[in-house]
């Protein structure tokens, strides 16, 4: 299932710990600049690359998310 959460979601399931993966889909200079805590860098473009070993808590929710960088 595919959904679209908000931040306030996000901090309420971030909060409770929850078992979620964060993806920042940024390329790499964004992420080094500034990230949530815990989240992970799955660039654009390497996502077929990276995501299997980025992905191994099967059961966790997955949350990707991007800044907007303009």
């Amino acid at each position: 299932m595919v959904a679209n959460i908000g931040r306030d979601e996000l901090k309420a399931k971030m909060d409770r710990g929850d078992p979620i993966i964060l993806l920042e889909v940024l390329a790499p200079q964004y992420y080094r600049h500034s990230h949530l805590p815990g989240a992970l860098n799955l660039p654009p473009g390497k996502v077929a690359e990276m995501a299997p070993d980025l992905l191994l808590d099967k059961e966790a929710e997955i949350v990707l998310y991007c800044w907007d960088t303009a």
